[in-house]
């Protein structure tokens, strides 16, 4: 395994363990981050600066569905290799990053779904083809879940903040927000982490067949106010009726580079 010279030299030191990151603490009125603020009381990011990397496409979109395949899954950063480029998917445990990754492939099996929440518990990596791309897509734990004991928190919340730190070759985290009920405060408070890191960010909202037709126009407003974004800079999806996968598979290609 040839690990990055940053990281090679990281691994001569002992490293403390790191505190949890702020989506696994309590949140407090008015926490200034990068130029804006998450306003507790209204539930809203204040003039928080803007880095959505959905692309804007100039050329058709390349809809068919990802060849991926599982490679294996990590419980340690510091056993990934160091390869060319990766998104992440991140979100709340049960907003569904299994079923949309089954989706993207359209494959049933893929990756591994339950309807309990807190099925994913490792790093899970999944290659996107041809093999040995060095092209990748990782699913990791979802926060938020507390049916587990505080030692498995504190697990996950360790894996998720060292990985989003220090992963040199993530290029984009994929924010998948529950789009009938989220932005939930833990999904806000992962917005300023995320930009207290500079880690650029692509929104999705999932679950959006569980909207009724008829509310789906102020849900949509209520979701992009709160995140402080524009109505376009959010991919809409269903995993489960297809809505909005074409577009996700393109967005993940641009971001992967991959044709």
């Amino acid at each position: 395994m040839r690990l990055a010279p940053a990281r090679a030299q990281a691994r001569a030191m002992p490293r403390p363990m790191p505190p949890l990151p702020p989506v696994m603490s309590t949140v407090r009125p008015w926490r200034s981050v990068m130029g804006g603020s998450y306003d507790a009381r209204s539930g809203h990011l204040q003039t928080l600066r803007v880095e959505s990397t959905r692309p804007r496409y100039g050329r058709p979109m390349a809809t068919g569905p990802l060849a991926l395949s599982f490679v294996r899954s990590y419980v340690d950063i510091d056993a990934l290799p160091f390869i060319n480029t990766e998104v992440a998917l991140v979100g709340r445990s049960n907003v569904g990053k299994s079923s949309l990754l089954n989706a993207l492939a359209q494959r049933k099996n893929l990756a591994k779904t339950s309807k309990t929440p807190g099925a994913t518990r490792l790093m899970n990596a999944f290659e996107l083809a041809p093999e040995n791309s060095g092209r990748w897509v990782m699913d990791l734990p979802g926060y938020g879940f507390a049916k587990v004991s505080k030692a498995e928190q504190r697990k996950w919340a360790t894996m998720l903040s060292e990985y989003i730190e220090e992963r040199e070759n993530l290029v984009s985290v994929i924010l998948l927000i529950d789009g009938a009920v989220g932005p939930t405060s833990l999904d806000l408070q992962t917005v300023e982490w995320l930009h207290s890191l500079d880690r650029p960010i692509t929104y999705v909202a999932t679950k959006v067949d569980k909207v009724k037709p008829s509310k789906s126009k102020k849900r949509r407003t209520e979701l992009t106010e709160k995140l402080g974004v524009a109505k376009a800079d959010v991919t809409w999806v269903s995993a489960e009726k297809g809505t909005g996968i074409p577009e996700l598979r393109q967005t993940i290609r641009t971001l992967l580079k991959a044709s």
